[in-house]
This record gives structure tokens, C-alpha cells and sequence, in this order.
């Protein structure tokens, strides 16, 4: 009987860690068969293909992270944004009821600590309070609100959280905008995945995976977990309203205002990239995280304050807008005491691994889908090559 000489492997998602997982399998030989469940891949990664190019999920690379070496090695990552200067000038701190343009003074203190030597076991409010006090705490614990999306992120590890407030506040600004929207990103690596010779199934939602190939799980949790029939793969993640909304162009409005009063961030994003939206048009798009008691409703009226102040006259320059609640899909909360390694562990046994931005892999946003997604990968070849009836010495 003929010997295999190249592992095969199937992937379960077509959002960014699923195509991550494909084209590392494809590049390590491997014969590669990815399915998705919707008709078009990216996941939340997908931007609208419409007049307004929004996102239901990521919109900034981190240039720090890894993804980016990764992508721009392959000539995946294309043109990126960065905020321009002036635009930068126009970043507002909403404190005490009003628009400000500096920071909290006490947000500067904490970015002197290292992260790494930041305590996990204690909530960020009590050990910031040591050196910033209560008020310049909980001010600080708002701003990270832009990466966290979660009601209370001063409830959570201090050192997740200082993190995340060390990598949203560096200057020059880690964040960079692939112009035209997540999805060119997407169609690039699918374009790759294709050329690799991966098979792409979309349309193909598995109620069982397949038992003679090892397998990654390229999913939200959420999915994953019914997948799998496996009660144990749960973790915490953010609760927040979301708004797109389109607005005719007015000189003079500010670039972002970040919630410091309460955790919040509002961004117009064509300031860096104008296709997202008609000529003459602006498109902002931000978030307000809201508690478990609290609805929609809740985190659109603290919105429009925030709107009020920092885009005078926006009801009557709305062209278009959309509220909408994201539940358990904005990545991993490391509660104190936890860190990413108590996340739900990425081998599952059986030949199955799981990546995701809720598993057990470091990195800020979508770092984390894409390093579980290398090691799920990694993993999952490991084991097809141990697999009966596989030549060693050629694979």
C-alpha cells in the first residue's frame, strides 16, 4: 500500500485565525481543507461591502504585535494607515463632563510600570491606587476601554489590564488601519490559501468534525464549545454597544474621544482612511461597554453625550447609523488570578486544537488569534505526522 507523503489537516473557520492556520499548514505541505460556515470568509474580520465599510470586529493592526511581521513577509499585510498628525491633535479625554485635550495626569504615572512587573493577582483599581489614587485609577482603567470593551476594566487583572493601557498609549501609536478595511487583508490570505492549494468549503457548517485528520477549531468560543460538546471551553469576554454611523463632513471635528468619565471610544475613521465612506462623508464607528443589567439603549445614550461633544450638530448631519450589541465577541478578560495560560488550553485531545481570541495564547486583540492559530497549527502537524501510514522521512 502506497505511504502518505504530505499530512493532511482541516479547519474548522474562515476568519483570520482560520486562514493563519491554513496557510501555515499549506506552506508546511500540507493538503489543507477549510470550511466555513457563511458564504464569504473573514469572520469578524469581514468589512461591509457596502457605501460605509464597516467592521463587526477588528479595525487597527498593532505594528508591535506579531501578525504583522507575518503578514508583511508574505506581502499580505498591503497598504496600512497610520493617524495622521493633525488628526492626532484631535484625540479628546471626556472627564468631568467635558471635552479635554490632555490626558488624566495620572494615566501618564502608571505608563512608567512594565507590565511584566505588574501584580496578577490584584485588580488593576487597587494596585494603580497605590500610586495614582482611586479617582486617577479608575480614570486610567476607562481609557483601556478601546482594547478591553468590558464595563469594568478595573475590576480585572492588573496586569492584563496595564498591558493593554501600555500597548493603546504608546507613542509613536502602535495602531495602523489596512486601507479599505479588514477585508483586504482577508481576501489577500485567502487568495494565498488558494494558491497554497488549500481547499476552501463555504457554506459548510459541521455539526461533527472529522475523525481521520487532525483538526483546529477556528472559532468563537461560543461555537466552539457546541462543536465540541465540551461545557468546560468557556471564558470571559467584553458586553458592548456598538455604533456605526455615517455623518456629512464638518471641519473641525475631533478624530476620537475616549470615555474617561465612563469607558467608551469613538473613532472616525476615515480620518486616516477617507474610502470608508463617500466623498464628503465621515464615518465613525466606536463602542460603549455596558453591564449585564444594562441594554442597547444604555450604552447608545451615553454615546450620543460623547456625540454631542465632540461632533456638534451631528443629528442633523446623520446620513446613516446602526446600533448593535456585541456579546462574547471581543476577545479574552483575564479575571485576577488569571492570566492567558488558564484560558482554555489550545490541544483538546483527540487531534483537535482550537484558536481563537479566547484561548490560551498571549497577545493584545487579534495577536491572540493569530499566535493560538500558529500553535494549533504546529500542533496539529506534530500529531499527523506520528499518524499510521505517514513516510517520516519525506513529509
Amino acid at each position: 500500500m502506497a505511504r502518505r507523503t504530505t499530512p493532511d489537516l482541516t479547519v474548522v473557520g474562515g476568519g483570520f485565525a482560520g486562514l493563519t492556520a491554513a496557510i501555515t499548514a499549506a506552506e508546511a505541505g500540507a493538503r489543507v481543507t477549510l470550511h466555513e460556515a457563511h458564504h464569504t470568509l473573514g469572520g469578524r474580520a469581514r468589512t461591509a461591502d457596502a457605501a460605509y465599510r464597516t467592521h463587526d470586529g477588528p479595525h487597527a493592526l498593532y505594528n508591535g504585535g506579531p501578525h504583522w511581521t507575518w503578514l508583511k513577509h508574505r506581502d499580505l499585510l498591503g497598504a496600512v494607515a497610520a493617524v495622521p498628525a493633525l488628526e492626532s491633535a484631535r484625540l479628546r479625554f471626556h472627564r468631568g463632563g467635558v471635552l479635554r485635550r490632555t490626558p488624566p495626569a495620572a494615566l501618564l504615572r502608571l505608563l512608567r510600570h512594565r507590565a511584566e512587573r505588574v501584580p496578577v493577582d490584584e485588580d488593576f483599581t487597587t494596585w494603580a491606587s497605590r500610586f495614582v489614587g482611586p479617582d486617577g485609577a479608575r480614570a486610567a482603567a476607562h481609557y483601556t476601554a478601546v482594547a478591553l470593551f468590558h464595563h469594568d476594566p478595573g475590576s480585572l487583572s492588573a496586569r492584563f489590564v496595564q498591558e493593554r493601557l501600555r500597548r493603546t498609549a504608546k507613542l509613536p501609536p502602535e495602531a495602523h488601519y489596512p486601507v479599505g478595511g479588514w477585508s483586504a487583508v482577508i481576501d489577500r490570505m485567502a487568495a494565498r490559501a488558494w494558491n497554497l492549494g488549500v481547499r476552501v468549503e463555504t457554506l459548510s457548517r459541521l455539526d461533527t468534525l472529522p475523525t481521520d485528520t487532525p483538526v483546529v477549531v477556528a472559532t468563537s468560543l461560543d461555537a466552539a464549545r457546541r462543536l465540541l460538546r465540551d461545557d468546560t471551553l468557556v471564558w470571559d469576554s467584553g458586553r458592548t454597544t456598538l455604533i456605526d454611523l455615517a455623518l456629512r463632513r464638518r471641519r473641525g471635528d475631533a478624530f476620537a474621544v475616549s470615555g474617561i468619565d465612563f469607558p467608551a471610544w469613538i473613532e472616525r475613521f476615515t480620518a486616516q482612511d477617507p474610502s470608508l465612506a463617500p466623498h464628503g462623508e465621515s464615518l465613525l464607528q466606536g463602542q460603549v461597554p455596558i453591564a449585564p443589567d444594562e441594554s442597547k439603549a444604555d450604552g447608545s445614550a451615553r454615546a450620543e453625550d460623547l456625540l454631542d461633544l465632540a461632533f456638534p450638530g451631528w443629528r442633523d448631519r446623520t446620513v446613516s447609523r446602526r446600533d448593535a450589541v456585541a456579546k462574547n465577541r471581543t476577545g479574552a478578560l483575564d479575571r485576577p488570578g488569571t492570566t492567558w495560560r488558564d484560558r482554555p488550553s489550545i490541544d483538546r485531545g483527540d487531534g483537535v486544537y482550537l484558536a481563537g481570541d479566547m484561548v490560551a495564547a498571549p497577545g493584545v486583540l487579534s495577536e491572540v488569534s493569530f499566535t493560538s492559530a500558529i500553535e494549533a497549527t504546529t500542533l496539529a502537524l506534530r500529531s499527523a505526522l506520528r499518524a499510521p501510514g505517514l513516510d517520516l522521512r519525506t513529509a
